[in-house]
């Protein structure tokens, strides 16, 4: 009982935070002006696949890069001692306590026509160079902003690895690539999908950084979403369609903890 009571601020948090603006989300969804029922919002919806493919295909791009550029740096942060460690994981987190909005325009600075990039460039008699207002820009964005958010986690299991195992593993014959594939790589795998899941839901549903780095054809599920509820005024259809990005984050999610699950280490 008792701890049934020390839990009930975060039940609390849970449902007025949580559940009540899924459930409103849920009941716009479902209802047009006149407050009856209908399937319209969804069917609108539904004819933005191409965006809701674009914003999946974006963030996994993001994710892949995150998680290339993320490891080895987890990993290489894992190796060091203990003071060093403190001091390279606040390196990591020192760029999330600024502004996310000031961060993205930072690029927008750095990689415009007239921007620092460019104008280096042009000492040279190089560019200016298309840096920005493309599919690149928008993906380089995410990988900058939520690169932490795959190192975290990654550093967390790296660090926690018994080294006895890594040490048994070579002394049964394994070079250095034998021993990450076949114990580091897959005793790390909680520490991948907590990664990518961490990546993938925020760079799917994203708006800002689209807007700021991207071109007209680089719109996305979530600039969409924003202009329903701003400019066109029909938080129904913007509601339909938030339920439907949800849906396609809880089955990719699914999906990656199906495949990843069961994973267990390769027998040396």
């Amino acid at each position: 009982m008792k701890s049934k009571a020390l839990a009930s601020p975060y039940i609390l948090w849970m449902v007025i935070f949580t559940i009540v603006p899924l459930a409103v989300v849920a009941y716009y969804a479902f209802t047009n002006s006149a407050g009856e029922f209908t399937l319209e919002n969804l069917a609108n919806a539904a004819t933005y696949w191409p965006t809701f493919l674009r914003s999946v295909g974006y963030a996994i791009a993001a994710c892949v890069i995150c998680l290339i550029m993320g490891y080895p740096v987890a990993y290489v942060i894992a190796q060091t001692g203990a003071s060093a460690q403190r001091i390279l994981y606040l390196l990591v987190m020192l760029p999330m306590c600024m502004s996310f909005l000031l961060r993205t325009l930072a690029w927008v600075a750095l990689l415009r026509d007239t921007g620092l990039i460019n104008t280096f460039l042009g000492f040279f008699g190089v560019g200016p160079l298309p840096l920005i207002r493309n599919a690149g820009s928008v993906i380089m964005g995410m990988v900058y902003n939520y690169l932490p958010y795959m190192i975290m986690p990654l550093y967390t299991v790296i660090v926690k690895l018994d080294p006895r195992l890594i040490e048994a593993a070579q002394d049964l014959g394994c070079d250095s690539v034998q021993t990450f594939r076949r114990v580091i790589l897959p005793l790390s795998l909680p520490g991948i999908v907590s990664g990518i899941t961490m990546v993938f839901v925020p760079a799917v549903s994203t708006f800002y950084i689209s807007q700021k780095l991207g071109s007209t054809s680089d719109v996305l599920i979530g600039d969409i979403v924003e202009r329903q509820f701003k400019s066109a005024q029909n938080p129904y259809l913007g509601a339909a369609m938030s339920l439907l990005l949800m849906v396609i984050v809880f089955i990719s999610i699914g999906l990656m903890n199906k495949f990843t699950g069961d994973e267990e280490v390769t027998t040396i």
